[in-house]
């Protein structure tokens, strides 16, 4: 009796729940024949591909990603795993990604005491540096020795640091001389760290030690990057008739209950993502814009990046800090450190030129020079504002070279320039979201992999690739698979166009106010440096040094380097698009060893 009872009463509810179960499946199995489906297609690429790409000891994927995601609108709070969505990698390409976190591995850094002080923390003005004795006999440097600088670090309390993980530079100038040169600085995880040099020079070295963020500043650094990838803040316009709304966008966006757009891009599988707005639909979308910082940071944590304290900070010496250098003496045998340390370098400063330590010479071109070098060619320049330079100073040093009006904004582009008579064209394109320019039209959103596989390439044709300053706030797994997917349209190209010359430019040292710190740290460029160091490894591109060349000079610290510099890469650029000689190429960043240049 009871139970007959109970039938009716519960019947709505058994129901609803047998429907809701149906649809579940139903969906699922939608979704399992979706991978089952890209599954059988990645698999058939790679059996098709023939491209090869050497990275660290192992070869990896190099075949055309086909996982293609269709735009939809989703209401599932947790779709994205950590509020972050990472695009699928293969089995390769995440082996890869995990020998590239454990190559950028950072020492250990202390646990912030809260509320915070400043008394055990680094402090730059407490701590030194001293030049250790040569080891040749005589006590003399000569070109080609290696200098070998001990920095010992304290705390506010003059007490000394017991442990690693503050970030430091080091370079070695002549202000006279024009000359500059970086220097390798090794942490020995006890409070002391290294710093060696390679002297190039004739004449008076200076050193200079810089403290860019102590330990406790680094330990902040990352757990921004854990907890808060998207303090800045993305928006998008979406608009229809005379309804216009904006919602926020990311690739880390925090789980709610509203529904999402979903612009992952159907070719390269980048995902982003936006607030589906209430009204309007995803295809309303116009524009992509930065729109904004949030700084949530504990009591007095913000101490931690003060400029003129203990960010970017000078080390003195305890000392001397400079050194005379002798010519090179014959016959005498290679120096050692006695860390048995050597630094590896891609060039210096002479004279304020840059000298190439790699596999071409860099020749200085005059505007004449630039023109015959560039004649017949199509240079495209792809990535954020500090590639966008070099197409700024292409325009005013090349009076033939005349910008088309494309009607673009001036920080967004995209640009064209042409030189008619000596049929040359210059292009210039942002990359991909994330990028922190202002109000991009959605249909100049283009990634860099995509405009890369509409090339025709060849012989008559350079491309350059700058990428690294926009992605610093997210989780550096997000840069990774952006640049393999850049990579493996750089490989594609290579391959149907071997002639093409592919040029990447590194990230840079820039001015750090705490705005600029938390967004874009040199720690977080460091990082990002080394990852596209990497990644690059092996294949059959140049490279920009643009980290040295900015650490080297004596010029201050710029997002933006001044023209001394830019004019220095630019040269760089068309020396390798046009040598002075034919050099033997090594497959490897550095090219000639120190040996092959004579230096030792």
């Amino acid at each position: 009796m009871k139970v007959s009872l109970c039938l009716p009463k519960y019947s709505t509810i058994f129901l609803f729940l047998a429907l809701a179960a149906t649809i579940f499946v139903l969906r699922h199995m939608e979704v399992l024949q979706w991978f089952e489906v890209s599954g059988s297609k990645l698999e058939q690429a790679r059996e098709n591909s023939t491209s090869k790409e050497i990275m660290f000891q192992h070869e990896v994927n190099s075949s055309i990603n086909t996982t293609i995601i269709v735009p939809r609108v989703s209401t599932v709070p947790d779709m994205h795993q950590g509020f972050c969505t990472f695009k699928p990698l293969s089995l390769k390409d995440a082996q890869e990604e995990r020998l590239l976190l454990e190559s950028i591995t950072w020492p250990e850094t202390p646990i912030l005491p809260d509320p915070l002080s400043l008394e055990k923390t680094t402090d730059p003005a407490h701590s030194n540096f001293i030049i250790l004795p040569p080891q040749r006999e005589g006590g003399q440097w000569h070109v080609g020795d290696q200098l070998e600088v001990r920095i010992n670090m304290y705390d506010f309390e003059g007490h000394p640091k017991k442990s690693g993980g503050d970030f430091l530079l080091a370079r070695l100038h002549n202000l006279t001389l024009g000359a500059g040169v970086a220097g390798h600085v090794v942490d020995h995880l006890n409070g002391s760290y290294s710093a060696v040099f390679t002297l190039l020079w004739e004449g008076s070295a200076q050193v200079q030690v810089t403290l860019v963020h102590p330990s406790e500043a680094v330990t902040l650094l990352r757990r921004l990057s854990n907890e808060q990838p998207d303090r800045v803040r993305f928006q998008s316009i979406f608009r229809s008739g005379p309804i216009s709304e904006t919602t926020f966008c990311n690739v880390c966006l925090r789980p709610t209950q509203l529904p999402v757009c979903n612009y992952t891009d159907v070719r390269t599988g980048e995902p982003w993502f936006c607030f589906k707005p209430k009204k309007l639909s995803c295809g309303a979308r116009i524009n992509h814009f930065v729109g904004g910082f949030i700084q949530k940071l504990k009591k007095k944590e913000e101490n931690l990046f003060q400029s003129g304290v203990n960010m970017k900070v000078p080390i003195r010496a305890s000392g001397p800090g400079n050194v005379t250098v002798l010519p090179k003496k014959e016959g005498q045998p290679e120096a050692k450190s006695s860390s048995s340390l050597k630094s590896g370098l891609s060039g210096y400063y002479y004279q304020g030129v840059w000298r190439s330590l790699v596999a071409t010479t860099v020749r200085q071109f005059n505007p004449p020079a630039i023109s015959q070098c560039l004649k017949g060619k199509v240079v495209h320049l792809y990535g954020d504002s500090t590639i966008r330079q070099w197409f700024e100073h292409l325009i005013a040093v090349l009076p033939d070279l005349k910008e088309i009006n494309l009607h673009s904004r001036r920080q967004v582009g995209p640009f064209q320039a042409l030189d008619y008579a000596n049929n040359i064209l210059v292009t210039y394109r942002c990359h991909g979201p994330p990028i922190r320019f202002s109000s991009v039209p959605i249909s100049e959103l283009r990634y860099i992999a995509n405009e890369l596989d509409d090339v025709k390439g060849g012989t008559d044709t350079v491309i350059v690739i700058g990428i690294w300053s926009h992605f610093s706030t997210f989780p550096i797994e997000v840069y990774i698979r952006r640049l393999q997917s850049i990579r493996r349209a750089v490989v594609r190209l290579l391959d149907r166009a071997p002639g093409t010359l592919v040029v990447i430019r590194t990230a840079n040292l820039k001015a750090l106010g705490l705005y600029e710190t938390l967004t874009n740290s040199d720690w977080y460029s460091l990082l990002r440096d080394k990852v596209l160091r990497a990644m690059f490894k092996g294949l059959n591109v140049h490279l920009v040094d643009a980290w040295e060349m900015t650490l080297a000079h004596y010029l201050p610290h710029s997002l933006h380097p001044q023209p001394p510099i830019i004019k220095n890469m630019i040269d760089v650029i068309l020396s390798y698009a046009c040598p002075q000689r034919v050099t033997r190429r090594l497959f490897d960043w550095g090219g000639f060893t120190n040996e092959d240049v004579g230096i030792h």
